[in-house]
């Protein structure tokens, strides 16, 4: 593709910048089937803001980007020149619904402030053939739903028995649509495969041999939770997938291939396309009428327990208080509950602003939080509510949590006087004799006592004793307490969270120092591992698409987790591009300053 793009736009003077959009068309596109529209940046090697606007009715889709800049050398007459031609390539996948030549519009690029327009491309869309060796088919699992409601929605692709097939692409418009969010559903086939549909959105593919119209088929299906936005009659379009079907072998023309039919012949592939009928999906609007109060959009059926260690405190000592949610597959759209609406909480116990990021375990999503009690006249914890939409009664639910039982004993107020002591009596001055024939009053040097200081007997004195051992257990229990709070996990994701953004920032800064082959890599790492440290996700296995949704929930902001996206694929495509790419400065600076707007954000 480097060797095609170089060929096709052409050097530009020094200096200055030029907009192209080019399609690849070394194959034939077909309706349904994503194509690669690229658009190229000559004369600088970093990328521009894209106005998709007018590409929106093909729904595109970022295919990462590439700094392919080249550096030729001339040596003549011992004088050595170089050349540097910097070329920048933004890529993007497009569909087309509708057969015939198609005339994609121009573009808008920003690029240090300037606008650019792009060429107007032309692009033959072909129609792709019928059999009927393929079917296709998806089902909705419910026709009308509440706003909220999860519907699973199945995809079936049918492949006859015997039949070839090449490389296949789904076009399922609902995936992309602002209408729903997408979900991964519960997996039951243990032999389900990932597979990426050209969209970005993975999705886990099972295979079975079924029966089919009465013949023997091979099934290729996969499922998806949408759970619509806002009501209405909302129309998903009709999916459809292409696929690449073997029709016959065909021998080449070269004369030499003739004498070797087993070696020259080859099969030939023709595109097929099947359709499903066009879904829709009736939403309708939540009621009004006995909205509880606290109620943030839950619809299904949900469970809440609670849990307190210890029950046994003075006023003032920490309980740890969990709180599990359960009762549905689909726990992603489940909150932290609010506490400090709980009057008899606010009133009793302190609550701390922070609260620890929630953990899925076992089907529950779990919450954890520490309490204190304010007074020695708690005898519980009261019940935690949590609203939801009964979907099937029609109509609004409570649950809550038992109450838990507490004992709080009162602590103990310190005086001066306690600090002190007794007071001293009055002493009586005359001096009686001890006991065992003592005399009151002495004469003589044996009344005196050797009051030399000796640093052995000083450590098995009691009174020294006393002096030096209790500071130093002071101290243990100092550092065991210290070492203690440490260790625990939800101090630690805590402290994480709060020193991702200088960990990042650090390891950005450090990435100009290494080799030019691992910066990219790097680069990608230190995104990856902020996500991972702010968001308590395990940094190895996040992808670009990763980072956006964990963005989107926490922020809300789609447009920051693109660019937060995009940056990473951009560094992940680098590294199996031939040509090397350079990290610069000002790279650096864009992804800080991403980095920046989503901490800006979390505190709002």
């Amino acid at each position: 593709m480097v060797c095609v793009l170089t060929a096709c736009v052409s050097t530009v003077a020094l200096g200055q910048v030029r907009v192209v959009a080019q399609v690849d068309t070394s194959k034939d596109i077909y309706v349904g089937q994503a194509f690669a529209y690229m658009v190229i940046i000559d004369g600088e090697n970093k990328p521009g803001q894209v106005d998709l606007t007018p590409l929106a009715a093909y729904n595109p889709q970022s295919a990462g980007n590439r700094d392919i800049s080249q550096t030729s050398t001339t040596i003549i007459n011992n004088k050595v020149t170089q050349e540097v031609t910097k070329r920048y390539v933004m890529s993007y996948s497009l569909t087309a619904n509708k057969a015939g030549r198609l005339e994609l519009p121009v573009v808008t690029v920003t690029l240090d402030g300037t606008q650019y327009r792009t060429n107007p491309v032309s692009v033959n869309i072909l129609q792709p053939g019928t059999t009927d060796k393929l079917d296709f088919e998806v089902e909705l699992s419910e026709q009308k739903c509440y706003v909220g409601q999860p519907v699973i929605i199945t995809v079936k692709f049918y492949v006859a028995a015997g039949a070839d097939v090449g490389d296949f692409q789904f076009n399922i418009p609902c995936f992309s649509s602002d209408s729903f969010y997408v979900e991964d559903p519960e997996i039951s086939d243990p032999q389900a495969r990932v597979f990426s549909l050209h969209s970005g959105l993975e999705v886990a593919v099972s295979q079975h041999r079924v029966v089919h119209r009465g013949e023997d088929f091979t099934v290729v299906s996969f499922s998806k939770v949408l759970i619509p936005k806002h009501p209405g009659e909302i129309d998903l379009g009709a999916p459809s997938v292409t696929a690449a079907l073997a029709v016959g072998r065909v021998r080449p023309r070269e004369p030499f291939f003739d004498d070797f039919g087993f070696f020259g012949s080859q099969k030939q592939y023709k595109r097929f396309a099947v359709s499903a009928s066009v879904l829709k999906l009736s939403v309708l609007p939540l009621p009004e009428q006995g909205k509880p109060v606290g109620f943030y959009g839950l619809v299904g059926r949900y469970t809440i327990e609670a849990f307190a260690a210890p029950t046994k405190v003075s006023v003032g000592d920490p309980i740890t208080l969990t709180i599990k949610v359960g009762g549905s597959r689909y726990l992603k759209p489940v909150q932290w509950p609010e506490l400090e609406q709980v009057a008899e909480l606010t009133e009793n116990f302190k609550l701390p602003s922070q609260k620890a990021s929630p953990t899925v375990q076992d089907g529950f999503k779990v919450f954890t939080q520490t309490v204190r009690a304010n007074n020695d006249k708690v005898e519980r914890i009261p019940p935690i509510p949590l609203p939801y939409f009964d979907a099937d009664k029609g109509e609004y639910v409570v649950a809550e949590t038992a109450p838990i039982k507490l004992e709080v004993a009162p602590t103990k107020v310190v005086t001066i006087a306690d600090m002190q002591g007794t007071d001293a009596g009055p002493v009586n001055r005359q001096v009686e004799a001890i006991k065992k024939g003592l005399s009151a009053n002495y004469e003589g040097p044996d009344v005196l006592t050797n009051q030399v200081f000796s640093p052995l007997a000083a450590t098995v004195s009691p009174g020294y004793l006393v002096i030096w051992s209790v500071p130093l257990a002071g101290l243990l229990a100092s550092a065991l307490a210290k070492l203690t709070r440490r260790r625990d996990p939800a101090r630690m994701a805590q402290r994480r969270r709060r020193l991702a953004r200088s960990k990042a920032v650090k390891e950005l800064k450090a990435v100009v120092a290494t080799g030019p082959r691992q910066r990219q890599q790097l680069l990608a790492s230190a995104m990856k591992q902020y996500i991972g440290d702010r968001f308590d996700k395990i940094a190895g296995s996040l992808t670009g698409d990763d980072c956006y949704r964990a963005i989107t929930d926490a922020t809300g902001d789609t447009r920051l987790a693109a660019d937060y996206r995009d940056a990473i694929a951009a560094c992940d495509a680098s590294r199996y591009t031939p040509l090397n790419t350079d990290v610069n400065a000002k790279q650096i600076d864009e992804i800080m300053n991403l980095i920046q707007s989503i901490e800006k954000k979390l505190k709002k």
